[in-house]
């Protein structure tokens, strides 16, 4: 077993089974990804955050070129053909110091609700992830938010050529943005051509389930990777093993009932933001970005028809005293 780091420079933004492989390693061998936020260096650091590392540092490129997800690699693995199943171990993930979260016109579960643009900015140098204001003038939102770090986008190449966009999850895996693939962790992905070509990026220092304005706590961070390989086992979509990420304690849920399970996961959602307006003096706005980072999205219920269950629960530890 060896360990590897992947080139800073080693950066795309589409999937493509034509692109060359940055490193090819062997089974058993780790690799350290030094992965870019999601917002490919758009969004400026704030002012606390000191100097993160400039743009060449960070293995950015030109703004014409930018269109997908910022993803490292491609990492080939030595043996894999199409039909194996690549087992993806998570050892380790380190956030950088500051991140962020968002909602834009046009884009989330309730784009239609909320006009214009919010962006809040995290400070992640702490165990837990607190809201921290560039503009000092502007009031903090009283969170504190235990830090869950996994990789939004893990996959390899589709069979299918030329360039795929980074943005719908596939059955090669992609931009699934499962919380639960922290460390400890470990994905199985099938593998449609040979060397698999897996890449990484688009780390989330914390989110909820159904990660629901579109964006988590989105930062940079250093991700290390154990590659495993088990061939002729044929996957028809990824499947994962984890282990818990959300510690004990109470929870406040809302519901949505409806005869169509979106219809209900946006009440559910609606009631969550309504709770947190009223009963914690969150704004709207502020309620909706928290939700996408903390609150986990559940399907309760299917078998009653015609409606349906989705819960939103919350973690009420992450509400700061």
């Amino acid at each position: 077993m060896t360990s590897f780091d992947c080139p800073f420079d080693a950066v795309h933004r589409c999937w493509d089974n034509n692109l060359l492989p940055a490193l090819t390693v062997d089974p058993g061998d780790t690799v350290t990804f030094t992965t870019i936020d999601a917002g490919d260096g758009r969004i400026p650091p704030p002012s606390w955050a000191g100097n993160p590392g400039s743009p060449p540092e960070r293995g950015i490129r030109p703004a014409s070129v930018r269109s997908g997800h910022p993803l490292c690699g491609p990492v080939a693995i030595r043996g894999a053909q199409a039909g194996d199943t690549l087992a993806v171990e998570v050892l380790e993930i380190v956030p950088d110091a500051w991140g962020w979260t968002d909602f834009a016109p046009g884009f989330g579960l309730l784009a239609d609700e909320f006009e214009g643009r919010e962006l809040i900015y995290w400070d992640l140098r702490g165990e837990k992830a607190v809201v921290r204001p560039d503009d000092p003038a502007r009031r903090p939102m009283p969170v504190r938010l235990p830090q869950n770090p996994f990789c939004g986008v893990m996959g390899v190449a589709p069979a299918e050529p030329g360039e795929h966009s980074t943005t719908p999850p596939r059955s090669v895996g992609g931009n699934m943005d499962v919380r639960h693939l922290v460390p400890g962790s470990t994905l199985y992905l099938p593998v449609a051509v040979d060397g698999a070509l897996f890449s990484a990026g688009d780390v989330h220092a914390a989110q909820g389930d159904g990660e629901v304005c579109g964006t988590g706590i989105e930062c940079g961070a250093r991700v290390t990777l154990r590659f495993g390989l088990q061939r002729n086992r044929r996957l028809s979509a990824p499947e994962y093993r984890t282990v818990e990420v959300r510690t004990p304690g109470p929870r406040y849920c809302t519901t949505g009932v409806a005869p169509d399970l979106m219809e209900a996961t946006k009440q559910a959602v609606r009631g969550m933001i309504t709770y947190l307006h009223d009963e914690h003096g969150f704004t709207r706005a502020e309620a909706y970005l928290l939700c996408s980072v903390a609150v986990d999205l559940a399907v309760s219920e299917v078998v009653d028809a015609p409606n349906w269950i989705v819960s939103a629960v919350l973690p009420l530890e992450v509400l700061a005293t």
